[in-house]
């Protein structure tokens, strides 16, 4: 499995044309404590960078984005009955949703973890 990221601090994990998708230990900390989260249902068609979930914390809103297009295969339905495990587990547990994607040529435009990792540090 291969692990991407994105400018807007979300992570793909790819395993060949399937993929789960999350945000990331950085995105959660700027965000604070979760007390919502709303993922998309199965089978909704998702474009890349369009709008795929969203997550509430106590400072904010906002709006989660599909790192590449694909079909929505899974919702994580255990974050309505705890959203905090975007907070205590937001590279595992905490995933959003899963997808099949429709174009593994976009994978071309994410960041590798030591790019991501330039890039946070950048900010």
């Amino acid at each position: 499995m291969t692990r991407y990221y994105t400018e807007d601090h979300e992570w793909i994990d790819v395993d060949g044309d399937s993929a789960t998708v999350g945000i990331t230990d950085y995105a959660q900390s700027q965000l604070g404590d979760i007390v919502f989260a709303e993922v998309p249902a199965p089978d909704t068609v998702l474009k890349k960078g369009g709008d795929a979930a969203v997550v509430e914390s106590v400072k904010a809103a906002s709006d989660v984005y599909a790192p590449v297009s694909g079909t929505v295969t899974e919702g994580n339905d255990a974050l309505e009955g705890d959203p905090s495990l975007v907070n205590s587990d937001p590279e595992g547990d905490g995933w959003f949703f899963k997808l099949t994607l429709s174009d593994t040529g976009e994978l071309d435009s994410l960041m590798d973890a030591d790019a991501y990792k330039a890039f946070v540090e950048a900010l």
